[in-house]
């Protein structure tokens, strides 16, 4: 009989171990994870410790996927050491385990900035499940919290904590909120509508320290000091690349573990996805680490096939970073390059910044939408757009699929119209509309 182990218990790894089992149902697939769940989703953090997310940050515990899913879980339970087929596990199951197959799916950690005052209490680091009811029970009693990080876990943190009515200030090193994927004309607008909803925005700032007695009381930055009950430290994550490099994968250019497309990792029978794994760049061919959710289900969707076939059937393909977040009523999207980006790249560029509504503009309760397309070469490299609706989101999704297409192809497309949920144009339509527009004036028609 066929072992395939798979380490991690996050999207990735349970997602492997599943499809696994399910195209090799005679195998014997072992999914051991560190912590006491599995399927456990980072993105619901912010909203569990407020108390918005109906299942916490599980799907699963290990009795109810073991009998649905046909996988052997060990819970609480650490891969410490891997080598020749063997791994050694230590925890609630501690022994050595042989295997065949290895699916490394052991995600990212948090990052921490090394400044004085972590131990104190108030200070909290979202690490994953066991950080919620930690943070819970320190937000409570604290009116004024200090969040570290302006990314997208830092500003949906600001966004839950303001609606609690705590008075919150967001500190980041960046010059606007979420300046990784945002260019500056449209991390302007997020930055003014964070600050009209009454977050303090301290953009361009490095921590320095945290002072207080045993409890934190002030936040030091090398432009401010900031009071504080709380501190929320959102400062990013890493990935966990010691077990696989343990299995004989490389460290790739970006600091994560270098793959193919059937998520294979160098030696025969090792495979590593999820935040763990590099991905290659829709717009640059290059490798890129990327840590969402959606890639990390779909490399262990394509891991777990291809282990359990013992094939390379399934591919995972090049990705553009396609996400979306939200701050109160704003939607905030984006997907490929910024323009900033792909300057520093040496690309020439041309961006087109597009105004209108979500919804005809005669129909009552109409949005504002902006959405700005970065276009290199006739080609659409990138896509950014706010506003206080959740057709962002769908504009966002839409766009991925023209990611490296020609411009016009947004105009050519089809799009549905109905003055509830869409203006006659579609902002992409507008987008090539503009770009088509602009060269037939600068040259011409374009050749039959």
């Amino acid at each position: 009989m066929k072992t395939i182990l798979v380490v991690g218990g996050g999207a990735a790894g349970a997602t492997a171990a599943s499809r696994a089992k399910k195209v090799c149902p005679s195998c014997r697939v072992v999914l051991v994870e560190a912590g006491g769940y599995i399927t456990h989703a980072p993105c619901a953090i912010p909203y569990a410790i407020a108390g918005l997310s109906e299942e916490a940050l599980w799907l699963y515990q290990e009795e109810s996927f073991e009998v649905e899913r046909g996988v052997e879980v060990y819970t609480k339970t650490k891969v410490v050491d891997i080598a020749g087929g063997r791994a050694k596990l230590e925890g609630r199951l501690a022994g050595l385990l042989d295997f065949d197959v290895v699916i490394v799916a052991t995600g990212a950690r948090p990052w921490v900035p090394q400044v004085e005052g972590l131990d104190k209490k108030g200070v909290v680091v979202l690490r994953g499940v066991d950080s919620v009811e930690e943070a819970r029970s320190l937000l409570r009693g604290a009116a004024r919290v200090v969040v570290v990080g302006a990314g997208y876990i830092g500003v949906e943190m600001a966004d839950v904590l303001n609606a609690m009515g705590k008075k919150v200030v967001l500190i980041d090193v960046g010059p606007f909120p979420m300046s990784k994927v945002l260019d500056p004309d449209i991390g302007k607008l997020v930055a003014s509508y964070m600050e009209s909803r009454g977050v303090e925005l301290r953009m361009g700032e490095r921590i320095e320290r945290i002072t207080g007695g045993d409890r934190v009381e002030y936040v030091v930055t090398d432009g401010g000091r900031y009071p504080a009950d709380a501190v929320i430290l959102a400062t990013g994550v890493r990935p966990n690349v010691e077990l696989a490099v343990k299995a004989g994968a490389r460290i790739g250019p970006t600091g994560a573990i270098s793959v193919n497309k059937y998520m294979e990792a160098g030696p025969p029978g090792v495979y590593v996805a999820g935040d763990v794994a590099e991905s290659i760049h829709k717009v640059t061919g290059e490798p890129v680490w990327i840590p969402l959710a959606t890639y990390a289900n779909k490399m262990g969707y394509v891991a777990g096939t291809n282990a359990g076939l013992g094939a390379r059937v399934a591919e995972f393909h090049p990705v553009a970073g396609a996400s979306v977040t939200k701050f109160d009523e704003m939607y905030i999207g984006a997907v490929g390059l910024t323009e900033a980006e792909a300057r520093r790249k040496g690309m020439p560029v041309e961006s087109y910044v597009v105004k209108t509504h979500d919804k005809a503009r005669y129909m009552r309760e109409l949005r504002d939408v902006t959405l700005k397309a970065v276009i290199s070469r006739g080609r659409l490299i990138g896509v950014q757009a706010v506003g206080l609706t959740q057709s962002i989101s769908g504009y966002i999704d839409l766009a991925s699929q023209f990611i490296g297409r020609p411009v016009e192809e947004l105009f050519n497309a089809e799009y549905t119209y109905m003055p509830f949920t869409a203006p006659v144009w579609h902002p992409l339509a507008v987008v090539g509309r503009l770009w088509l527009r602009h060269h037939y004036r600068s040259n011409g028609p374009p050749a039959p």
